[in-house]
């Protein structure tokens, strides 16, 4: 799962039938410390998020999943509302090494 904060949304007046009402979020990438990273995603938002939200979210086959329609064209999807992010300080880094994910 990756966290993400809402900067702004995105609108497709022309799109696949299966995303007929589905809001399309604009999302800032956060790390542990909810400081930016990375590039601007577009993720489909199944939780009603709003603007300045920290979500969490899902990418592939489980962002596809993650609307009211199964298995729409959508490769990432806001599955939750974060309300806080608390993280032990004796952990310095729990990403794994480049190559054990193709989303690092």
């Amino acid at each position: 799962m990756l966290l993400g904060k809402i900067v702004g949304t995105a609108v497709a007046t022309i799109k696949t039938p299966e995303l007929a009402g589905v809001k399309l979020l604009v999302v800032q990438l956060v790390n542990k410390q909810l400081e930016p990273i990375g590039n601007l995603q577009v993720a489909a938002d199944a939780t009603q998020a709003g603007y300045g939200d920290i979500v969490f979210m899902v990418r592939a086959r489980e962002a596809a999943m993650a609307l009211e329609n199964s298995f729409v064209p959508v490769d990432l999807a806001a599955i939750g509302v974060v309300d806080t992010v608390d993280v032990d300080a004796s952990i310095k880094n729990f990403e794994l090494p480049r190559g054990y994910t193709q989303f690092a």
